[in-house]
């Protein structure tokens, strides 16, 4: 399983770090893992990814410049910092792990609000 944390209320500006956990997908070094959001109205988006040894990462335009994607493969954990928060950051975000098949995690709701 994919297990996301670390969502929550910020305001503008702001930052927070996103966790994701994997557990009994076998071994976390065959994935390529990214992250996704979703907002109400709205399709779903990517918003980063990191190949399996961390040495490749991409990013929405959106998002360039203000968010970070690391891993950590001897924790099995993908992070996603994100620092100077905007409203339009409010979503659910979910993270995908993808070897042969994908996982997709419960999701974790960031709202960016005054």
């Amino acid at each position: 399983q994919v297990v996301e944390s670390g969502g929550g209320l910020v305001q503008p500006g702001g930052s927070l770090r996103l966790s994701c956990t994997a557990s009994g997908i076998g071994n976390y070094l065959n994935y390529i893992v990214s992250w996704h959001r979703q907002a109400p109205g709205k399709e779903r988006e990517l918003v980063a990814s990191i190949s399996q040894n961390g040495g490749i990462t991409e990013y929405a335009d959106s998002v360039k410049g203000r968010f970070t994607i690391s891993r950590d493969n001897a924790k099995n954990t993908v992070s996603l910092q994100m620092n100077s928060l905007e409203p339009d950051d409010t979503a659910v975000y979910l993270c995908k792990a993808t070897y042969l098949r994908a996982f997709w995690g419960q999701g974790t709701q960031v709202t960016v609000s005054s």
